[in-house]
C-alpha cells in the first residue's frame, strides 16, 4: 500500500484491491482501519516550522555529549525473553522511524524530533575512567562503576531481560567480572525492576552482594502502584503510547526515553538503607557520599557524589528535560519548592569538586563550569514554576488560568534541558496549584458540578444541538482551533457517543494537537485518545498493576488495604461479618460493617470463620494463578467455622476493569 501526501489531503493507493481513496482532512470517502491516520494540516505544518525560529537548533552540544565516549554497540538491538521468545525491547522499530540526518516530518514537533534523535543514541559509553553507562537498552540508563574486584551497578533498569543484556554488552568489552554491589536510587520501577537479571536474591540476603537504597524505598516501591494501580496503569497506556504504532504519525518516544520495556519486573529487599545526607560508604574501594532527596522526583530517592572520581550522580532529580511535578499517569503531587532546594544543596555541597554530572536518564554533562551552569538552570526551572504559580495563585488565578499565562524567561526557555519533553510548564503549573489548594478553583459553580455526561447533554442542547455544533466545527478545524474543538466536541461525544462524525472530528483534532506537541507524553496521550475514538477500546491483555515480586513483597496489611478499596459498597450494605486470617506470620481479623472493610491484628475471639493459609498461598490467590476452591480442596487453605461468610466476603470484593472508557462515557 502506498501513501502519497498531497497538500491537505492524503491519497492512498492499494495495489491489492486496486482502490484509490482520497482523505480530505476531516473525512474519507471510504474508511478502513489502516487509513485512519491523517496528514498534518497547513496550520500544524506552519506551527511546527515556526519552532525552528524559536529555539537554538544550531547548538549541537547535546549531540556531541550524547555520542561522547561510545565504546561498543550492536548493529541491531532487539531484546527477547530467553524462555518465551517474546520481544521485550525493540530499538529497531524506532530506528526505522527516527532519522538522525533529516529534519522533523510535518507530523512531529521539531523539538520533540530532536529529543527522539538524541534518545536513539545507544550502546556502552564511558562517562569517565571507571564509570560506564549502557543507554538505549531501556527507558532508563544502567550505570556500572568499576571497583577493585568487579562492578557496582547504579540502577538496574525496568526488566531482567534489559538489565541482563546491558551487563552482557559491558562484559563483551571488559570481560566477565562479578557484581559486588547494586545501588538503587529511588522507588520507580524503571530503576529497580531489572534487579534479578543481575544478581541472585540469595546473595543479597546473605550479604555477599550489597544492595543499597534510600530509607523508605521498599515501602514506596511496593505500595505506589497498588491502591490506585488500576487507574494509573490504564492512564499509563496513554502516557507511554505502548499500543501505538512506531511511525511518524505515531510513537516516536516518551521524552524521558524512548519506551518502557515489556519484560519481567522484579524486586529484592535492600540490605543497606541510607538514611541521611552526608552518609558515606566505601564499597570495594569506591567511596560514595549520599544526598537524600525524598519528596521531589520520588518519595524515596538519593543522589550520590563519588569524590575519588569527582563525579555527581543525580539519580532522576535532574535530566535533560523538564520533569513532572505531577505525572500524567497519576501519583501524589511532588514538591517543586523542595525539588529546587535539593538541587541547590547539590551545588553547595559538591559543586566545587565536580567534573562530570550523570544520571539515570539521558546523557552526561562534563566540566565544572558546565555542570554548575546546568544545575543552576535546572534548580531555577523548578523554583520559577513554583514561585510564579504561587504568585499568580495568590492573585486569584485558577490552575487553568495560570497554565495558560505562565511563561519561562528566555534565559530558561532557551535551554534544551529545560524543554517540555516529559513534564510541561502547563501541567506542572496546575500541579503546584493542586498541591497548595486542591481541586476546587474557588468559584461557587465548581462546588457541585453535574457529571460530565449530564453536563455535555445540556451544553449540546444550549448550543443548538449536535448538527449545529458540527457545522460550526468544520470552519474552526480549517482555522486550526484544535484546542477549542477538543473542548466542544468532547461535549458532543459525551452527550451522544454514537455520533461518528463528532468522534472522528475530535480524533482529528487530537491528532493535530499531537503533531504539534513538544512533550512526548502529550503527543502519545492525544494519539491514543484519537485511536480509541476511531477504533474503540483496545483488545489487548490487561496489564497487572503489581508483578509477582511486588505481591510477594506486599504485607498482608497492604493487601487488606487493597481489598478495602475494591469493596462494593452496595453489595456490602447491611452486611456484618468477621473473619480471622492466621498463619500469615501475623494474625488478622478482617471485618465488614457499615459497607466498610477494616482489619486489625487484634484477633477477634468470636469471629464467624477462621481461614488458615500461608503467605505464599495468599500471594498465589492475589496473582490469580489459583482459586480459593482449588486451594481449599488441596488442603493448603483450611476453614474453621462458617465457610459461607468467606464466600460472602469474596463476592463483595470486585475486580477492576482495566479497559475502562476515557475519551467516551
Amino acid at each position: 500500500m502506498e501513501r502519497l501526501n498531497q497538500g491537505n489531503y492524503m491519497m492512498i493507493k492499494s495495489t491489492k484491491n486496486n482502490l484509490t481513496i482520497l482523505m480530505f482532512g476531516l473525512s474519507a470517502l471510504c474508511v478502513s482501519e489502516s487509513l485512519l491516520a491523517k496528514v498534518a494540516t497547513e496550520v500544524t505544518q506552519q506551527e511546527n516550522k515556526s519552532v525552528y525560529a524559536k529555539l537554538p537548533f544550531n547548538n549541537k552540544q547535546d549531540f556531541m555529549d550524547a555520542k561522547k565516549g561510545l565504546l561498543l554497540k550492536p548493529d541491531t538491538l532487539t531484546i527477547k525473553n530467553a524462555t518465551t521468545g517474546q520481544v521485550v525491547w525493540d530499538l529497531e522499530s524506532f530506528k526505522k522511524v527516527i532519522s538522525l540526518e533529516q529534519d522533523a516530518p510535518d507530523t512531529i514537533n521539531p523539538s520533540l524530533w530532536r529529543n527522539a534523535q538524541l534518545n536513539l543514541q545507544y550502546g556502552l559509553f564511558e562517562v569517565k575512567k571507571d564509570i560506564y553507562q549502557v543507554r538505549g537498552y531501556d527507558l532508563s540508563n544502567i550505570t556500572f562503576i568499576r571497583s577493585k574486584q568487579g562492578w557496582i551497578v547504579f540502577d538496574v533498569g525496568t526488566t531482567t531481560e534489559t538489565s541482563k543484556a546491558a551487563y552482557e554488552l559491558l562484559s563483551q568489552k571488559f570481560g566477565q567480572l562479578p557484581i559486588i554491589a547494586v545501588v538503587i536510587s529511588h522507588s520507580h520501577i524503571d530503576h529497580y525492576g531489572g534487579i534479578k537479571g543481575l544478581v541472585n536474591e540469595a546473595d543479597v540476603r546473605s550479604g555477599k552482594v550489597k544492595l543499597i537504597a534510600p530509607e523508605g524505598f521498599m515501602h514506596h516501591a511496593v505500595s505506589e502502584n497498588v491502591i490506585a494501580g488500576n487507574v494509573m496503569s490504564r492512564r499509563a497506556t496513554y502516557m507511554y503510547g505502548a499500543l501505538l504504532e512506531r511511525n511518524v504519525e505515531g510513537n516516536v518516544g516518551a521524552g524521558l526515553g524512548l519506551a518502557i520495556p515489556s519484560g519481567t519486573m522484579t524486586i529484592i529487599e535492600p540490605n543497606i538503607n541510607i538514611q541521611k545526607t552526608g552518609e558515606k560508604l566505601n564499597v570495594d574501594g569506591v567511596e560514595m557520599v549520599f544526598q537524600m532527596t525524598p519528596g521531589a522526583e520520588a518519595p524515596a530517592e538519593m543522589n550520590i557524589f563519588l569524590p575519588q572520581l569527582k563525579a555527581m550522580w543525580m539519580a532522576e532529580n535532574t535530566t535533560n528535560t523538564l520533569h513532572n511535578i505531577l505525572t500524567l499517569r497519576g501519583a501524589e503531587v511532588r514538591d517543586a519548592k523542595k525539588w529546587a532546594a535539593y538541587i541547590n544543596e547539590t551545588i553547595e555541597l559538591y559543586g566545587d569538586n565536580v567534573e562530570v554530572k550523570f544520571q539515570s536518564h539521558h546523557w552526561p554533562v562534563w566540566g565544572k563550569v558546565q555542570v554548575n551552569d546546568y544545575l543552576n538552570k535546572q534548580r531555577d526551572l523548578y523554583k520559577y514554576i513554583h514561585d510564579q504559580s504561587v504568585y499568580l495563585m495568590n492573585q486569584g488565578y485558577t490552575g487553568v488560568e495560570i497554565a495558560n499565562q505562565i511563561k519561562l524567561p528566555s534565559s530558561l526557555a532557551q535551554i534544551w534541558s529545560n524543554r517540555d519533553y516529559y513534564g510541561t510548564l502547563s501541567h506542572n503549573a496546575k500541579a503546584v496549584y493542586q498541591r497548595y489548594v486542591g481541586w476546587y478553583d474557588g468559584h461557587p459553580s465548581s462546588l457541585n458540578e453535574l457529571s460530565p455526561v449530564d453536563t455535555a447533554k445540556k451544553y449540546v442542547q444550549y448550543m443548538g444541538g449536535e448538527q449545529a455544533i458540527l457545522e460550526k466545527t468544520q470552519a474552526d478545524f480549517a482555522r486550526g482551533e484544535y484546542r477549542w474543538l477538543a473542548m466542544v466536541l468532547k461535549q458532543v461525544v459525551f452527550a451522544n457517543p454514537n455520533n461518528l462524525q463528532a468522534k472522528n472530528l475530535l480524533a482529528d483534532s487530537y491528532e493535530q494537537m499531537a503533531y504539534q506537541s513538544e512533550s512526548g507524553p502529550w503527543r502519545l496521550i492525544y494519539l491514543q485518545g484519537a485511536t480509541e475514538l476511531r477504533k474503540g477500546i483496545p483488545n489487548a491483555r490487561a496489564r497487572k498493576s503489581a508483578s509477582r515480586d511486588i505481591l510477594q513483597a506486599m504485607s498482608p496489611d497492604l493487601i487488606f488495604d487493597y481489598w478495602s478499596v475494591r469493596l462494593n459498597a452496595e453489595k456490602a450494605e447491611n452486611k456484618k461479618l468477621k473473619i480471622n486470617f492466621t498463619d500469615l506470620a501475623q494474625q488478622y481479623t478482617v471485618s465488614v460493617e457499615n459497607s466498610v472493610l477494616n482489619y486489625s491484628q487484634h484477633v477477634h475471639p468470636k469471629a464467624d470463620v477462621q481461614v488458615i493459609l500461608t503467605k505464599d498461598t495468599f500471594n498465589q490467590l492475589q496473582l490469580g494463578t489459583v482459586t480459593w476452591q482449588e486451594k481449599i480442596k488441596s488442603g493448603d487453605i483450611k476453614i474453621v467455622g462458617n465457610a459461607e461468610v468467606l464466600t460472602q466476603l469474596k463476592l463483595m470484593i470486585d475486580e477492576y476493569n482495566f479497559w475502562f472508557n476515557i475519551v467516551t462515557p
